[in-house]
């Protein structure tokens, strides 16, 4: 009985195509790399034997020869919320279209990361990690990179000195929430909003602190009193929670601007289901990052949005920009913000 050329025998080897083939050794290589030359039939008759016997590249092998892995690191604090896994799924899309496999690691609750898990991970010798949070510190990660440079999101604020580029070499994303932010303040504002509350994220995150910041610096330009603070953690039920609060036990608001999109969820519950309350008309709301589920008829939800796929392709751009001038100052890419309007404003 045939065991399809061998194979029951174990591993296909790029010699056994080659055999087959009546090709060289190096022919075999090229013929899996689209970008080197070799006769079109030659290439169609290596790879539907190599189809036949189950063979694919050693991609251990080939990093040793070219010094590339193929694999991005992704850290994250959470893949179960709806932005980090709309985002995960996206960036893993677009990096499998260049070519790169993704290696996903979590922190832990307080955006920290085990050095275990980091000394685990210098072992795939990534070609570039992508930090989505700020806790794990370039200075961290370097004692666990070799050649990769990370790639950090910030969130600088008009008027602030740029971070002085000291320290290891890495890479930022810049999102820009001043226009957003600003365009929000001012629609609430035109229907007459004075008291405008924030319904917080998560108190240790970057993306919170700046997102504050910028809301009570354009509020104060428009002359608006600062807002109030209702403390949530980015999470449907720390909103529920806080947004109740705000009318039982505070003096309530005109607007409520969540730190992102499942809070805002939170907050028109609470408001509709708990309060007795009617959106817009007797309370506006805002979120901010416009996931999938925002524009669904129940919400309907006005929002600050990150565009998800520019920020993927900008991303994208930073691994092959780096990967192409490895030896680069800090690369930059920045991403703007802007207003969706929808039912939840008006």
């Amino acid at each position: 009985m045939s065991d399809a050329g061998g194979m029951g025998r174990g591993r296909a080897t790029a010699e056994m195509v080659a055999q087959r083939a009546n090709v060289s050794r190096i022919s075999v290589s090229r013929a899996f790399n689209s970008h080197t030359s070799l006769k079109p039939e030659k290439r169609a008759l290596i790879l539907r034997i190599a189809e036949e016997l189950n063979y694919t590249p050693d991609r251990a092998a080939r990093a040793l020869v070219s010094g590339r892995s193929h694999l991005i690191g992704v850290i994250v604090p959470d893949v179960c919320s709806h932005w980090e896994s709309q985002e995960v799924d996206a960036l893993t899309t677009a990096l499998q279209n260049e070519g790169f496999a993704t290696l996903l690691f979590k922190t832990r609750t307080d955006y920290s990361m085990d050095e275990k898990l980091l000394a685990y991970m210098r072992g795939f010798n990534p070609d570039s990690v992508i930090a989505f949070v700020e806790n794990v510190k370039p200075t961290t990660l370097a004692q666990f990179l070799d050649r990769a440079v990370p790639i950090y999101v910030h969130y600088p604020h008009p008027g602030e000195p740029e971070p002085a580029e000291t320290g290891p070499l890495h890479d930022r994303l810049n999102v820009l929430q001043r226009p957003g932010i600003e365009q929000a303040v001012a629609l609430l504002q035109g229907y007459g909003a004075k008291r405008i509350a924030y319904v917080s994220g998560v108190e240790r995150s970057q993306a919170n602190t700046a997102r504050e910041h910028m809301l009570r610096t354009v509020m104060a330009e428009r002359g608006l009193a600062p807002p109030t603070i209702a403390v949530g953690d980015f999470s449907y039920d720390a909103a529920y929670a806080a947004t109740i609060d705000l009318f039982r036990v505070g003096d309530g608001a005109d607007a409520i601007f969540a730190a992102n999109d499942v809070g805002a969820f939170g907050v028109l519950d609470a408001l509709r289901h708990e309060l007795g309350l009617r959106v817009p008309e007797d309370v506006q709301v805002v979120g901010f990052d416009d996931i999938a589920q925002s524009h669904w008829k129940s919400y309907n939800l006005t929002t600050v949005k990150f565009d998800l796929e520019e920020r993927v392709r900008a991303l994208v751009r930073l691994i092959l920009r780096r990967l192409k001038t490895p030896d680069a100052p800090a690369l930059h890419e920045t991403l703007q913000t802007r207003l969706v309007v929808r039912g939840t404003v008006g």
